[in-house]
C-alpha cells in the first residue's frame, strides 16, 4: 500500500448459497470449529513469542547461554533452526494441519507476528501485558481463497466461493458505500486484501478490507483547521473566522446517561420478572439494552467526525490540529465520570480514519 492509497474495511452478512439443510449444518460447524482452532493458534502464536523475547532478558543464564534469535544457518550466534516467523508456523503446522486450511493459519501468524512486533517494546518495559485472545476472534484468510466472485441473479447481491463454500452477500438497505464498493471490485477499480470472517450469534460476516485511492479534494496548505474536543459540545471548529459547534451536551451527553438509567431500571427489576423460561426470560428486558448505548454513541460519532472533515474540506483546510488534546485526556483519566462518559478515543479515531481518506493532515497536541 503506497501513500495515495488507503484500506477501507466493511461488515458485510453472508449466507450460505444453499438450500440443503445439512450441508449449512456442516458448515457452520466447519466454521466454528476453524474459529476455535484460530483461537488457540493466536494464543499459541503470542506465548512463543514473548517467550523467544524473554530470552534475551534472562540475565542471570549463564553468558554462553544469551544467544540472538535468528537462523543458525544465516547467523553463527543464532539459537534458531529457521527464522522467528518460521518458528511459530511450524508450532502451529504440528498442532493444526490437516483439521484447516494452513493459508487461515499463514495468514493468522503474519497478522499477529506484525501485532507483536510493533508492541514488543511495550512488553519488555512491563508497560503492556500481552494479548491474549478470545473464541470469538476473526477467521483470517487471503484474498486467493475468494473464487468465482459475481453479481447475483437478482443484481443487488453478489456471490462468490470462499473454500470452496458458496456464500451469497445480505447488503439489505445500503445506506453506506459497500454495494459501490464491490461494484468497483467487480470492475478492477480496488482491490480486494486479506480479509476475514466473523461468526456473531449465528450469523457470519465478511470483514472485507478493500484498497482504494484516497479522496482528491482541492486544498489549500495555508489554511488551518483547529478543534476542541470536549464532553459539553463534542467538536468546537475554528477555521479563520469560521466557527462552528457540532452536536450538543443535551444531544449526546443526555441521551447516553437516559440509555444508562434506563438499563439500570431494568437490571433492578429484573428479579421480579415472571422466570417461565428460567434466565432468558427474566433477563429479556436487560438484552434489549445490552448494545444500545454503544450503537448509539458509535452512530453519533460517525456523523460528528463526518461533519468535521466535511467542513474542513468545504473551507479548504489541508491541516486538522486537535487542540490540548492530551492534556484533556490526561485530566479525564483522572475523573471517573468525564472517562466513563466522554468518548475521546473513539471520536479521535474516527476523525483521524476520515481525515486520511480526505487527504488532511491531522495533528493532535
Amino acid at each position: 500500500m503506497n501513500a495515495e492509497t488507503m484500506i477501507l474495511t466493511r461488515k458485510v452478512q453472508l449466507i450460505i448459497d444453499s438450500n440443503d439443510k445439512a450441508f449449512i449444518g456442516e458448515v457452520y460447524r466447519t466454521l466454528y470449529r476453524w474459529q476455535y482452532i484460530c483461537f488457540r493458534a493466536a494464543n499459541y502464536i503470542f506465548t512463543h513469542l514473548f517467550i523467544q523475547e524473554q530470552l534475551k532478558e534472562l540475565f542471570y543464564l549463564k553468558d554462553e547461554v544469551k544467544v540472538k534469535l535468528a537462523d543458525c544457518c544465516k547467523n553463527p550466534d543464532g539459537i534458531l533452526t529457521c527464522s522467528q516467523l518460521g518458528t511459530t508456523y511450524r508450532v502451529l503446522n504440528k498442532h493444526f494441519k490437516g483439521d484447516i486450511p494452513m493459508n487461515i493459519i499463514s495468514s493468522l501468524n503474519m497478522t499477529l507476528a506484525k501485532h507483536f512486533n510493533n508492541e514488543k517494546e511495550g512488553y519488555l518495559k512491563g508497560e503492556k501485558s500481552v494479548r491474549n485472545y478470545k473464541r470469538d476472534i476473526p477467521i483470517p484468510f487471503q484474498r486467493r481463497n475468494i473464487t468465482r466472485l459475481q453479481l447475483a441473479e437478482n443484481a443487488k447481491e453478489y456471490k462468490f466461493n470462499l473454500f470452496k463454500i458458496p456464500f451469497h452477500t445480505y447488503l439489505g438497505r445500503d445506506k453506506f458505500d459497500k454495494r459501490l464498493l464491490f461494484d468497483r471490485l467487480l470492475k478492477g477499480e480496488v482491490q480486494l486484501k486479506n480479509s476475514s470472517l466473523q461468526l456473531c450469534n449465528g450469523k457470519i460476516y465478511l470483514l472485507a478490507a478493500f484498497e482504494t485511492r484516497k479522496e482528491k479534494h482541492e486544498l489549500d496548505a495555508s489554511i488551518v483547521a483547529e478543534a476542541h474536543l470536549s464532553i459539553d459540545y463534542p467538536i468546537v471548529v475554528r477555521i479563520g473566522k469560521f466557527q462552528a459547534t457540532i452536536g450538543s451536551k443535551e444531544e449526546f451527553l443526555y441521551r447516553r446517561l437516559a440509555i444508562q438509567a434506563a438499563r439500570s431500571r431494568a437490571q433492578k427489576d429484573a428479579s421480579y420478572n415472571r422466570g417461565q423460561h428460567g434466565r432468558r426470560r427474566k433477563l429479556k428486558a436487560l438484552e434489549h439494552f445490552r448494545d444500545r448505548e454503544r450503537d448509539y454513541v458509535q452512530q453519533r460519532l460517525h456523523v460528528y467526525s463526518r461533519q468535521l472533515i466535511d467542513l474542513c474540506v468545504k473551507h479548504r483546510a489541508a491541516s486538522l490540529i486537535l487542540v490540548g488534546q492530551t492534556e484533556k485526556e490526561a485530566a479525564a483519566a483522572g475523573e471517573e465520570f468525564v472517562f466513563r462518559n466522554w468518548s475521546y478515543y473513539a471520536l479521535k479515531e474516527k476523525i483521524q480514519y476520515k481525515a486520511n481518506k480526505a487527504g488532511i493532515m491531522l495533528i493532535t497536541e
